[in-house]
């Protein structure tokens, strides 16, 4: 019997990469890195936006993605298993290739499957398991195979040492590209199929530096064009879908830096959601900022300079402006375009009854943790009218330090208020507020509010001194409140309670976890 073996080809020769195929591979790695993360970060966003709870979405779409990525690294290790070089390469390209050629479209669709199945009410962590499952598994894929691609030219130390370097660096592009540029300027779905569509156009340009590959550069380009379009195409679809999460026809929606905007009308009703929580509606918010802003202002002795954080609709600052005694408003909202639709949709404008155009109004952008209790002045009231603390991000801004800080801001007549959230589907969130404030060195004096919307509403007014609310005045218009029911607001019910809470601190945000109440579900 005659032993026949097949030979080797010479490896010099056969699967030397020239700079040009050695750069793209390279280059293939920080894109590889790059859209990946922006797709964790994707995933993150979406899922915080449908649910709410920031940290648990993103801990499951980021967590779950790494995991999937490890599970796809331990599987790359039985693609391209050819004992002989030049056939290993050709197989790591072709892998390479199709992994990429998959991930492209998934990249784009997979997330508005997930959107879609959250408007028909499915099972919504159980697609977002599936889906980074499916998309960390082929991310995890991408590094190993052009790890060994490159290895077998430079070495493994010269392949880690450039793999590793670039994949940080598409990660450090990935991270910052995805918030601060696509996601604002061109919204949720159209930045998913322009992720998809870069790792189709990376097949284009490596099938065409390597001549076993030339067949699939036609479909890196198709893929990657058809995506392309599909980012135009998909705005009207994503718009359909959130359409149906508002019981009202969608006037204005808006994707800024921070949040998704969406502003809905029925008849007279207009209503303000920002990442789908209700803000206010135009029947009710009158009861909602007379209880937030009269009680302070009259609890002040002076109140000629106000301090309004957040409350960039304007609505606030309708109600400040009432009182003949303000002399300058400064108003600190950290999302411009907030304030842009205050001032200038007609809707809001009307609502708001045009306040930004009054002269005593100034108003700064920025992030109110920093640049509040920086500010040189004092303020005779400060009006704080946060969103709901169900995240970490919002909780520092209800945290003790930052009460300390704040408060400080005040002159020695000078009164706080807050809104706490529901003392009825988050009683602990609003017993967690009035203590947080205690410990930060303030009096104390917890008022409700009835709002229609949001059913009984928490507020705590604050002030270095013990507050004296028996000769409480309104001597401005109003359409709910009366000097009356102004002193009616202290009177708590029995079923408010206060107590067995933390204290809310920036090293431990308890209030998310009050805030994130059962009851919650009954609303």
């Amino acid at each position: 019997m005659t032993n026949i073996v097949e030979t080797q080809p010479n490896q010099a020769s056969d699967f030397s990469l020239s700079r040009r195929q050695r750069n793209l591979l390279l280059a293939a790695t920080a894109v590889s890195s790059g859209c990946g993360l922006a797709v964790e970060l994707l995933l993150g966003t979406l899922a915080s936006y449908l649910v709410g709870n920031q940290a648990l979405a993103y801990g499951v779409a980021i967590g779950g993605f790494l995991a999937a990525m490890g599970m796809g690294s331990y599987l790359s290790q039985f693609l391209a298993v050819s004992r002989y070089p030049h056939k290993q390469q050709q197989q790591l390209l072709a892998s390479f290739v199709k992994v990429e050629l998959l991930i492209a479209p998934l990249s784009a669709l997979l997330p508005l499957g997930l959107f879609a199945l959250f408007v028909i009410d499915g099972y919504l962590w159980l697609g977002l398991f599936l889906v980074t499952l499916v998309l960390g598994m082929l991310a995890g894929l991408e590094v190993p195979l052009l790890t060994r691609m490159i290895e077998q030219d430079k070495g493994v130390r010269g392949a880690i040492a450039g793999v590793l370097a670039l994949d940080y660096v598409g990660a450090l592009l990935g991270s910052l590209a995805f918030p601060v540029l696509l996601l604002p300027l061109l919204g949720m779905f159209p930045t998913a199929a322009v992720i998809g569509a870069l790792p189709a156009f990376m097949v284009f340009a490596i099938a065409r530096a390597f001549p076993g590959l030339r067949q699939w550069s036609i479909w890196g380009l198709l893929v990657g064009i058809l995506l392309c379009a599909f980012a135009r195409l998909v705005v009207p679809v994503g718009n359909a879908l959130e359409s149906n999460l508002y019981d009202a026809p969608v006037i204005t929606r808006l994707q800024s830096p921070y949040q998704r905007i969406v502003l809905t009308r029925w008849s007279q009703d207009v209503r303000l959601f920002l990442d789908g929580d209700l803000q206010f509606s135009t029947l009710d918010e009158y009861r909602y900022h007379e209880a937030l802003v009269h009680p302070a202002m009259s609890a002040s002795a002076s109140p000629r300079r106000v301090l309004l954080l957040g409350a960039g609709d304007g609505m606030a600052l309708r109600e400040v402006l009432k009182w003949e005694e303000v002399e300058q408003v400064l108003v600190i909202e950290l999302d411009p375009e907030v304030v842009k639709l205050g001032k200038s949709h007609p809707f809001l404008v009307q609502a708001n009854e045009n306040a930004f155009a009054d002269p005593r109004v100034e108003v700064r952008y920025g992030d109110a943790f920093k640049i509040a209790p920086a500010l040189s002045e004092r303020f005779d009231v400060i009006l704080a009218d946060f969103p709901d603390p169900d995240r970490n991000g919002l909780a520092k801004l209800y945290s003790e330090g930052f009460y300390h800080r704040l408060t400080s801001r005040l002159t020695p007549t000078g009164v706080f208020v807050t809104q706490a959230s529901s003392p009825f589907f988050a009683p602990r969130a609003f017993a967690c507020v009035a203590s947080t404030l205690e410990e930060a060195g303030s009096s104390v004096k917890p008022y409700v509010a009835n709002v229609p919307s949001f059913g009984p509403w928490g507020f705590i007014m604050a002030a270095p001194e013990s507050l004296q609310l028996e000769s409480l005045k309104l001597p401005v218009p109003t359409r709910f409140l009366t000097e009356a029911t102004l002193q009616n607001l202290f009177q708590l019910h029995n079923d408010i309670q206060f107590g067995n809470v933390e204290v809310n601190r920036l090293a431990h945000p308890v209030i998310v976890r009050y805030q994130s109440d059962r009851l919650w579900e009954a609303y």
